[in-house]
């Protein structure tokens, strides 16, 4: 069973090494997608966690019971192709590929399969073409 999850760290527990915890005490996979952590400060991870589901269901429970907050990633990116005026700068931070430019029509592609969500598309955008959609 695979589960995307947003974690939120508050400034005391940022220290706290999760994915180990999560990998030796719960045998659960945790591929980290988008990271924004650093000490003294609120902490941010996507992570999609691969396991059993009660496993994975235990460990959220301890997470959040040690102060982090544990919400459901169930975002996908959107593409507003009346405002994008296909300028391909998203392409340049996308990590996967999913955003790229067609050699032939140079518009912008998007390929829904290979995005993680990991929104580092969305503050690249000059005319906010790219959003989030629950």
């Amino acid at each position: 069973m695979k589960k995307r999850v947003t974690l939120t760290f508050p400034q005391d527990t940022v220290q706290m090494p999760v994915t180990y915890r999560l990998a030796k005490d719960f045998n659960i996979a945790a591929n980290i997608i988008r990271a924004q952590v650093a000490p003294n400060q609120v902490g941010k991870l996507v992570v999609e966690l691969q396991g059993d589901i009660d496993a994975i269901e235990i460990a959220l429970e301890w997470m959040k019971g040690k102060g982090i907050l544990v919400s459901l990633a169930s975002k996908e990116i959107v593409i507003n192709e009346d405002i994008c005026v296909d300028c391909g700068l998203c392409t340049g931070v996308c990590p996967t590929g999913a955003l790229s430019l067609d050699p032939q029509t140079f518009r912008l592609k998007f390929t829904r399969q290979k995005c993680v969500v990991c929104e580092q598309c969305l503050p690249a955008c000059p005319v906010q073409a790219i959003a989030t959609n629950f």
